[in-house]
């Protein structure tokens, strides 16, 4: 019988960010290990939605079927490890609901990080109840009309960076002790994806409802993660994704945003390398001894 082939971990990003937002994963293992990083569409180095532009709304299902589509592209064969976050996570559970065979037979491992499966109306996003629910209610029409005022919105963007680096400070990180190198790199990957793209896929989140997908993962290694300060994806929601999915490792990191990744790097990346043991075992493939000496740091934490 021939040797398993080694490990494809694919990273998808979230809302607002590109693959750079993978900088310090990219970093950790991009020794011994075939990573794929691509920008989901509209964003990063991606084209503009051809259907977005010919009239039809944008949904998280095209982003599942995208990310199977650069699977089959660049990772036909052998297994993987999916590494999703915040949307690229409601990604992975969009491809697993119309691709189940696919996880049945290639996927080692899941890692869902600061996501939801669903209900995220619900999420009051720090706002006093009122406040929330004003916000779901008359935010997804601001936001299509700032859309159609791009190149306005754009300019107002740039002129006012510094007065909005407290905004983006406050929903991208839970602590305030964060290095300036980090906030600016994580406002200029916001500020990055045009404001009619943040309209483009605003609309999707309270559509998005995959908890009967998460079925698909359950005799699969899987890691669930969130911070504790997350107000875009709070933990419960995270607590949520556990409960469907008994054997998952389940992680709340306390003092700790939304993109946790950039934030706890050193933690993430751990968690991740536990995550390559466990999916790597789980089907027979081989493993650079540099996880193993990262996993290590989880089990010492």
């Amino acid at each position: 019988m021939p040797p398993t082939p080694p490990l494809t971990v694919v990273f998808a990003h979230g809302y607002c960010l590109n693959q750079d937002s993978w900088h310090f994963q990219r970093e950790a293992f991009r020794d011994g290990l075939r990573l794929v990083f691509w920008d989901q569409r509209s964003h990063g180095r991606s084209e503009r939605s051809r259907s977005y532009l010919a009239g039809q709304q944008s949904s998280i299902d095209q982003l599942g079927e995208d990310l199977g589509a650069v699977i089959d592209a660049v990772a036909p064969t052998g297994p993987l490890v999916l590494v999703g976050h915040s949307m690229g996570g409601m990604t992975i559970m969009a491809l697993a609901d119309q691709r189940p065979e696919l996880f049945a037979e290639r996927v080692a491992g899941v890692a869902l990080l600061g996501t939801t499966a669903g209900s995220w109306r619900g999420v009051t996003l720090g706002l006093p109840g009122v406040g929330a629910r004003m916000f779901h209610r008359i935010g997804p029409g601001v936001i299509k009309a700032l859309g159609r005022q791009a190149g306005l919105v754009e300019r107002g963007r740039r002129l006012s960076s510094e007065l909005t680096a407290a905004i983006y400070q406050k929903f991208s990180f839970g602590s305030d002790d964060i290095d300036p190198a980090l906030a600016h790199f994580a406002q200029d990957l916001l500020e990055a994806t045009p404001v009619d793209v943040v309209a483009e896929f605003f609309p999707v989140f309270p559509a998005h409802e995959k908890t009967a997908a998460l079925a698909v993962l359950r005799d699969i290694p899987t890691l669930v993660m969130a911070g504790t300060r997350d107000l875009l994806t709070p933990p419960s929601h995270s607590e949520a994704i556990a409960a469907e999915l008994p054997d998952a490792e389940l992680d709340i990191v306390p003092d700790t945003g939304h993109l946790l990744m950039l934030e706890r790097p050193d933690l993430v990346d751990a968690r991740l390398a536990d995550l390559l043991e466990r999916a790597a075992a789980h089907c027979g493939a081989p493993l650079p001894q540099h996880v193993h000496d990262l996993a290590q740091a989880t089990r010492r934490a």
